[in-house]
């Protein structure tokens, strides 16, 4: 029991505003899924997106600020991979809980 993994949680893409959920995203932490969602997003380092991501079968919202940018890929690319790729920045700014 004390060496397993921490299990991989589903969380629900929100709309702040309506409250509709899209789309799910996995991770062992609401940061790994923050990052996940920030890299479909339009958002940028001068207008960063307001991301809510609620964990499944909870009433807790994890509230992001995500963007990306292009950044040069990595020396040791393989060679699918094109020379600039874009890196996703998420920052937490609030756990809210639904009522």
């Amino acid at each position: 029991m004390d060496n397993e993994k921490p299990a991989t949680r589903n969380f629900v893409l929100r709309n702040s505003k309506t409250g509709e959920e899209t789309g799910v995203f996995t991770g062992k932490q609401p940061r790994q899924a923050a990052l996940k969602a920030a890299n479909r997003g339009k958002g940028t380092k001068k207008k960063p997106e307001i991301i809510e991501l609620r964990e499944r079968g909870t009433k807790k919202v994890h509230v992001f600020e995500a963007w990306k940018e292009k950044v040069n890929a990595p020396k040791n690319r393989p060679d699918w991979m094109p020379e600039k790729i874009n890196k996703p920045f998420v920052k937490k700014l609030e756990i809210k809980k639904l009522d």
